[in-house]
């Protein structure tokens, strides 16, 4: 009897053993149908928390896409076999083995981590540009990385911070038999220089537009010859639209752009409308024009965020982020400053927390340090001090930040008279850009934080490849207008190479290239508009990290 109690416990504790080791999460292959929202619904639990648990997973993957789940109610997800079932309810008898594909132990999933499955084409230049970490922050968390990447191996990214959303990132894809037919439209204006002596077609005033024009062009070169060179079959017809409205009527009426795939350029937001108006395929708008607000067609697909949206980035990360710091908004004497530091305080007062944002305009041309003291709260209050310079007057901007380094020493006490100590005040500046005419030592001084629609690690092997590649060919390093003809052509070749719609790739993630970085957003019967930023911080060794 003894001995038959002794087996009893010992099976007992075995299973108890068992359950104890087994892990809290599988691996689960999505069915024909489903979508993350409805996988949820049968787990009973909420939609957000499974893409938490995938966040490289879009919300209606495609069939047989590997995601992530609660080993608990895991048998809610397979639909019984019984076709003669009166609801064709979802049974927990009757699991198939093709549905559940792995159920091991995976050692690597916690609540505590962000998790990244690794897939095709995945590099740690990849990983660590989409996610904001380092490489060797990947190394100290997942050691087995130092032998590289394995495909379909899951690793940890960082720490999960409370209320964070982690964006699904872009998979390039290249499908097979997908040849494409692209057209680039620039105005190298090549029968107007063509008089011109060559020494001079890239001097003096109008003349800047060649140097923009060749270095888009190659920069688009490099990124066909890149795309090549990976199996895509390219059909690249290079069209010249000379002086602004002059050609682009002939090549509407020549009707060879009626079988492109799409269609990169004008560069003329006017162009731009008019092809619009006569073409069937996408439409990429490739730079910035303060005119680009005004397009409504579908077909236009504009890559440069619109500057509305540098100040929707910053102010939504200053609210974020915020912890009774004395805020103080800087604008110039302009009317319409005025209104704007005004639109920008009541947007920071929406906050539960910002009650009073102070907003400061030159008097007599400049703003004299003194004004800025008698708002700001010294360091003796153990409060931050919060600048955001809301003026694109280059002047004005200087003159506050000069205000901001260095603060008044007290006046020499009279004889007998103790010494007044200095008073200091801590100063963190924000912008909505970046100027060129403030010296980045200031800006490193105040933790300069800015909004950029570009960003580059030097050091990583995508921007030295390019680089390379780049000089290779033309004799010369990459300006900011050729690697945006790389980025800009690169991606939207890519997302075409997929097989897919244009604008149903929009849907499937944010892509970073090789400075630039395309977080798309298509309206309802309207145009498709990148809102890709990056926010910025200077550090004090003058070295610039990327915050967002």
């Amino acid at each position: 009897m003894k001995h038959f109690k002794f087996l009893v416990i010992v099976f007992i504790l075995s299973i108890a053993v068992s359950c104890g080791q087994q892990k809290k999460y599988i691996v689960y292959k999505v069915k024909q149908g489903e979508t993350m929202r409805s996988i949820a619904k049968k787990l009973q639990m909420k939609t957000k928390d499974l893409l938490r648990l995938n966040p490289d997973v879009r919300r209606r993957p495609e069939p047989d896409t590997e995601i992530f789940i609660p080993r608990k109610n895991s048998e809610n997800l397979v639909v019984s076999s019984d076709n003669t079932s009166k609801n064709n309810s979802i049974k927990s008898t009757d699991v198939k083995k093709d549905t559940i594909i792995s159920v091991e132990e995976i050692d690597t999933i916690t609540d505590d981590y962000v998790l990244h499955k690794v897939s095709k084409g995945d590099t740690f230049y990849s990983i660590t540009r989409y996610y904001n970490v380092l490489e060797s922050e990947l190394l100290m968390l997942n050691p087995e990385l130092s032998e590289g990447l394995k495909l379909g191996a899951t690793i940890k990214i960082k720490k999960r911070v409370d209320g964070e959303e982690i964006d699904l990132i872009y998979k390039d894809t290249i499908a097979d038999d997908t040849p494409l037919k692209i057209a680039l439209l620039l105005p190298f204006r090549a029968e107007t220089l063509d008089t011109v002596d060559v020494r001079d077609v890239f001097k003096d005033g109008d003349r800047n537009l060649a140097n923009i024009v060749t270095d888009f062009y190659l920069g688009a070169e490099l990124a066909v010859d890149s795309l090549r060179n990976q199996g895509l079959q390219i059909e690249l017809s290079v069209f010249d639209t000379e002086k602004r409205n002059t050609k682009i009527h002939e090549i509407i009426e020549s009707k060879v752009l009626e079988d492109k795939d799409a269609i990169i350029g004008s560069i003329y937001s006017d162009e731009t409308k008019k092809l619009a108006s006569v073409v069937s395929a996408p439409l990429i708008f490739p730079v910035f024009s303060k005119a680009q607000t005004s397009f409504s067609s579908s077909k236009i697909v504009k890559t440069a965020p619109d500057k509305h949206l540098y100040k929707e980035k910053l102010l939504s990360h200053i609210t974020k982020r915020y912890t009774n710091q004395n805020i103080i908004v800087v604008g110039d004497s302009t009317t319409a400053s005025i209104t704007q530091i005004k639109q920008i305080a009541n947007i920071l007062k929406q906050h539960d927390s910002i009650d009073v944002v102070h907003e400061i305009i030159p008097h007599y041309g400049y703003i004299a340090q003194e004004r800025f003291l008698k708002m700001m709260q010294p360091d003796t209050t153990k409060v931050e001090n919060w600048v955001i310079i809301a003026t694109t007057n280059d002047v004005v901007a200087a003159d506050a930040i000069n205000s901001l380094i260095s603060f008044p020493d007290p006046e020499e006490p009279e004889e007998g008279e103790e010494p007044e100590e200095k008073i200091n005040y801590t100063v963190k500046l924000f912008g909505f850009e970046k100027s060129d005419y403030v010296n980045n030592n200031k800006l490193a001084q105040l933790g300069f934080v800015y909004v950029t629609d570009t960003y580059i690690d030097e050091s990583s092997v995508m921007a030295k490849n390019f680089n390379k590649q780049y000089l290779k060919k033309n004799k010369a390093l990459p300006s900011y207008y050729a690697t945006r003809g790389f980025d800009v052509t690169y991606d939207i070749l890519m997302r075409l190479a997929s097989g897919k719609k244009l604008s149903r790739t929009f849907s499937d993630g944010i892509s970073y290239r090789v400075e630039s970085k395309f977080d798309y957003n298509k309206r309802i019967f309207g145009i498709s508009e990148n809102r890709g930023l990056y926010l910025l911080e200077f550090q004090p060794d003058l070295s610039i990290i990327r915050v967002e």
